[in-house]
C-alpha cells in the first residue's frame, strides 16, 4: 500500500474518532485506532509513531490538504473538533475544484460513443447539476479534436464489447482500393485512434498476420458465438513501438531516418517530436536542425513528412529520399498548367 494511501486512511480514522464527541481522545488513542485501521486494510502490523500522528493533525489543521480541520487540545492532553458538526468528508468545493470538475465532465461527455461512459452518464449528470447549482454556467475551455461526422463511430461500442467479451466478429468491409464488399471473420484485439480516425486491430485467422481495419470502411458487423475466439498475447505498445500511425509493414526492421528541418518548423519538431525515437543531431546557427528517427517507414510516416512541404528534407536513406522527391515532383506538376 502506498504511503499516500496510508496517510489517507489515518486522516479518515482520526476524523472518525474526533466526530465521536462522547469519548475523550488522547494522542495514544488516535495512534491505536490508526494502527488498527491500517492492519484491517493491509492485514499486517504497521507501527505508527507519535510524531506521525502529530504531523497528520497539523496537516489536517492546515490549508495544504484543504481540510482546515478545527482540531483543538483541551486539558493539555485530549483532542476534539471545536465544531461538533465538522468532518473532513463534507468539505465544500472550492472554485478551483469546481473548475476542474467542470472540465472533467465536459471531456468525459465527448466519449459518448462507448457504453463504458454511458454507464456513468447519470453520475455525470448529477455531478453537472451539483456543479451548476454552486457555480454560474460557463463554457468549457478544453476541447478534444473529434470529428462527429466521421463514418463508423457507431460501431465503436459494438467492437469494444466484442473485445472485452472475446467474441469473434463477422465484418462486411470495403476498402478504398476494393471494388466489391468483402465479408470475413475477424478476431478483435484493440481499438486504436490515429489522426482523428479509428482502427480495429486484430486477425482474420491465427495463421494470418495482424491487420488493421478502418472503422469508416466497415459496412456491417455481426457476432459469431460459435467460433472460438483467438487467444493471443498481443502487446500493442511493443507492436507499435517503431512506427508512426497504424500501418506495420511486417518483416521490416527499424531504419535510421535522417531529416533536415528548416528554422520555421524546427521549434515545433523539437517541442513535439515526430516519434519517441527522435534525437537531435545538429543544431545550426541559422536555426535549422538535423534529427534522427529510428522507425519502420510506412504510409503514415511519408504523409506526415510530405505535410511539411519545403520545411523538411529527407537526407537518409536514399530510397526514402528518392520516393519523397518523386512525390513532390508529381505534386509540382499539378501547378505547372
Amino acid at each position: 500500500m502506498s504511503q499516500n494511501k496510508n496517510a489517507l486512511i489515518r486522516y479518515k480514522t482520526i476524523d472518525k474518532c474526533l466526530q465521536n464527541k462522547y469519548r475523550q481522545w488522547t494522542l495514544e488513542d488516535l495512534i491505536e485506532c490508526c494502527s488498527e485501521a491500517l492492519f484491517e486494510y493491509e492485514g499486517r502490523e504497521n507501527p505508527i509513531s507519535k510524531r506521525t500522528i502529530q504531523m497528520d493533525i497539523q496537516l489536517m489543521r492546515s490549508e495544504k490538504l484543504g481540510y482546515n480541520a478545527p482540531i483543538v487540545v483541551y486539558d493539555k492532553k485530549f483532542y476534539k473538533y471545536e465544531d461538533d458538526d465538522f468532518t473532513i468528508t463534507d468539505i465544500p468545493l472550492t472554485e478551483t475544484d469546481m473548475n476542474v470538475l467542470t472540465e472533467t465532465v465536459s471531456m468525459l461527455k465527448q466519449f459518448k460513443d462507448f457504453s463504458l461512459f454511458n454507464d456513468v452518464s447519470d453520475i455525470l449528470q448529477r455531478l453537472e447539476d451539483k456543479i451548476y447549482s454552486e457555480k454560474s454556467h460557463t463554457k468549457p475551455v478544453i476541447y478534444l479534436d473529434k470529428n462527429e461526422n466521421l463514418k463508423g463511430l457507431h460501431y465503436l461500442d459494438e467492437i469494444y464489447q466484442a473485445i472485452i467479451k472475446k467474441v469473434p466478429l463477422v465484418i462486411t468491409y470495403k476498402s478504398f482500393k476494393s471494388k466489391e464488399e468483402n465479408k470475413f471473420h475477424f478476431h478483435p484485439f484493440i481499438l486504436k485512434e490515429f489522426n482523428n480516425r479509428w482502427f480495429l486491430i486484430g486477425k482474420k485467422k491465427g495463421s494470418q498476420p495482424i491487420t488493421n481495419l478502418a472503422l469508416d470502411r466497415i459496412i456491417a458487423i455481426d457476432y459469431d458465438f460459435n467460433l472460438p475466439y483467438l487467444e493471443e498475447d498481443f502487446n500493442a505498445d511493443l507492436y507499435y513501438k517503431n512506427i508512426i500511425g497504424v500501418t506495420v509493414n511486417s518483416g521490416l526492421q527499424p531504419r535510421k531516418i535522417e531529416l533536415w528541418i528548416d528554422a520555421i518548423n524546427a521549434p515545433y519538431v523539437l517541442t513535439k517530436p515526430l516519434h519517441p525515437t527522435q534525437r537531435l543531431i545538429t543544431q545550426n546557427d541559422d536555426g535549422t536542425i538535423i534529427i534522427h528517427l529510428l522507425i519502420i517507414p510506412n504510409y503514415e510516416m511519408e504523409r506526415l513528412l510530405l505535410g511539411f512541404g519545403c520545411g523538411i528534407e529527407v537526407l537518409k536513406p536514399e530510397s526514402l529520399r528518392n520516393r519523397m522527391k518523386k512525390n513532390l515532383q508529381m505534386a509540382l506538376e499539378k501547378y505547372n498548367d
